[in-house]
């Protein structure tokens, strides 16, 4: 990492530069916060408050994207309470040990991580969960809920809407993991637990599975129908009954709904290639199926 030190006291910048150093961070050093805001890029910031007659908020703006982590001879509103509301991270008291130091960078490095990959996973799951249309009201939804549906997007979507809606972490099983009973049992924490292929658990285990989950928060997804006697069950379809029928589709069936829901998501080039037909074939089934395509 990048670390920049603003610190007055040079001895002290240069003996925390060489332990950092020595870890493999690049580290710079300034003594003022105007020489501080020159350049923006770093990683991490660790801002002496002791610095006489500098006003720190110009570096808390400048670098709102770094770890700035306060160095404080003692706490006070000024040295602390006004530069962590203004976006700083953390302090730590001098005297310090760099272990201490260390730690809080690795802890807030590992933060911003998980923060940034949680973003990510979340523009994933929206665009995922974008053509599920259901919508459901969660504050009547008691748990332990089983899930019936043929598409385990759907089941997928309901279990992390009620999480996010509940504002509650959520943890992810499959039946399919020979450890899943034991991790079951092993969460007691105040959380939304979304177990799914309860298709794939035997009839003769299925008893001790419901007696496990009873009083826990659980929301268990099954792609088949789910006939177990004193289980609530939600049953969720496809916008198209084309694909909750069971059965293998015809051909000239599968072609049309194809055409019907993914036109407007490919170009004809890209649409006949996936469907393995020409685009005079696609153009044809179109007049045939009177599908009009928009534009």
């Amino acid at each position: 990492m990048k670390i920049l030190i603003i610190e007055n006291e040079i001895y002290l910048a240069q003996s925390i530069a060489t332990k950092l150093s020595e870890l493999g961070h690049v580290c710079e050093m300034c003594t003022s916060t105007k020489d501080a805001i020159k350049s923006n890029n770093y990683d991490v910031v660790l801002l002496s408050t002791n610095i006489n007659g500098q006003d720190f908020n110009p570096v808390i703006e400048t670098f709102k994207k770094a770890i700035i982590i306060l160095m404080v001879s003692y706490i006070s509103n000024d040295t602390v309470s006004k530069p962590l509301s203004s976006g700083a991270k953390d302090y730590i008291l001098k005297p310090f040990m760099i272990e201490e130091l260390i730690r809080k960078i690795n802890h807030y490095q590992d933060y911003e991580k998980l923060k940034k990959r949680n973003q990510a996973y979340d523009k994933y799951l929206t665009h995922t969960f974008s053509t599920v249309t259901a919508e459901h009201n969660y504050n009547n939804i008691e748990l332990p809920l089983y899930i019936s549906s043929p598409y385990q997007k759907h089941a997928d979507s309901f279990a992390f809407e009620y999480a996010k809606e509940k504002n509650l972490p959520l943890h992810f099983i499959t039946l399919n993991d020979p450890k899943a009973m034991s991790e079951i049992e092993s969460i007691t924490e105040n959380s939304v637990i979304y177990i799914i292929d309860y298709q794939t658990l035997k009839k003769s285990d299925r008893k001790n599975f419901n007696s496990l989950i009873k009083d826990k928060k659980i929301i268990v997804s099954s792609t088949d129908k789910i006939d177990d006697e004193g289980c609530e069950v939600l049953e969720i379809k496809s916008e198209n009954n084309i694909f909750d029928q069971g059965e293998i589709l015809p051909i000239e069936d599968y072609v049309k709904f194809i055409v019907l829901n993914y036109q407007h998501k490919f170009p004809d080039t890209e649409l006949s290639k996936k469907l393995g037909i020409s685009r005079k074939s696609l153009w044809e089934k179109r007049k045939k199926y009177d599908i009009v395509k928009k534009k």
